[in-house]
């Protein structure tokens, strides 16, 4: 099974099974059309086919797989969505920064992802990946990103007063890691926030070796006294030249993060 599969804690002991069927919710959730067949699963999950098969099954019998016409292949059902219906975001991301998103996925035309702070990451909350034509990422809500080597993550470091920038970086310093080790070398972090302000952006080029094919620039959302979170525009490297981007795409992201912070305010009141 993949690394990332959080483990319970010391005091319960994690059933695995239930792990593994998530997993491989998630699997499907990230392929077209949320189908795929048990071989792409196993590959995908590294559980052998036939465990997988049986997974499928359970998870037929509770309604949130299907099979379809194609041998050895399922789909998602309407089921699993009912599954996020107990969730209720913050209402600002739902009422203002996504009806705003998606009305400006014509012009923007690359996709972009709105994430506020959790536990020392961005988490994605919104994103047009959906809705854009352009897109070459599947269910990037929920995707932990990393501070220090994304735009997003870099715009908003960018944002924060000296309070909220210590805490971040005590938090990330504590890691055994590279995120720890670039958190506690204070030096290159003030001179990458230097160069980010001085800029009035953020940006990345492929120094994210998870998405080391693409790049991305990046903008704060403030709200009325602070950081709120951060959004960002993704494109693959070299598909769109640097003038192009600063001249074009960057004063509507920056609109676009403006009017979200602007039009949250009520909401977060």
């Amino acid at each position: 099974m993949p690394d990332d599969i959080p483990r319970a804690s010391e005091a319960y002991k994690d059933i695995r099974s239930l792990a593994r069927g998530i997993a491989l919710l998630k699997c499907m959730n990230q392929m077209p059309g949320g189908t795929a067949t048990t071989t792409e699963l196993g590959q995908m999950t590294q559980v052998h086919r036939t465990t997988v098969k049986r997974m499928l099954e359970t998870l037929r019998t509770c309604g949130l797989v299907r099979p379809t016409e194609q041998e050895g292949q399922y789909c998602l059902t309407f089921e699993v969505k009912r599954l996020s219906e107990g969730f209720i975001e913050d209402e600002w991301i739902s009422q203002v920064a996504t009806p705003l998103m998606r009305g400006a996925v014509k012009q923007l035309m690359w996709p972009c992802d709105l994430a506020t702070m959790e536990a020392g990451f961005l988490v994605v909350r919104e994103s047009t990946h959906r809705f854009s034509l352009l897109s070459q990422h599947q269910a990037m809500i929920g995707e932990r990103l990393p501070l220090f080597v994304t735009a997003i993550g870099r715009a908003y470091l960018a944002a924060c007063d000296a309070e909220q920038l210590g805490s971040i970086l005590q938090l990330l310093g504590q890691r055994p890691d590279w995120i720890g080790d670039m958190a506690r070398d204070r030096q290159s972090i003030d001179a990458l926030l230097q160069a980010t302000r001085a800029r009035g952006y953020a940006r990345n080029s492929g120094e994210w070796a998870k998405e080391s094919d693409f790049s991305a620039i990046g903008v704060a959302v403030m709200g009325t006294d602070q950081v709120i979170g951060a959004i960002n525009m993704i494109y693959p490297n070299a598909s769109v030249d640097e003038q192009t981007v600063e001249r074009k795409y960057l004063p509507l992201l920056q609109k676009l993060a403006y009017r979200i912070g602007r039009d949250s305010t009520p909401w977060r009141e």
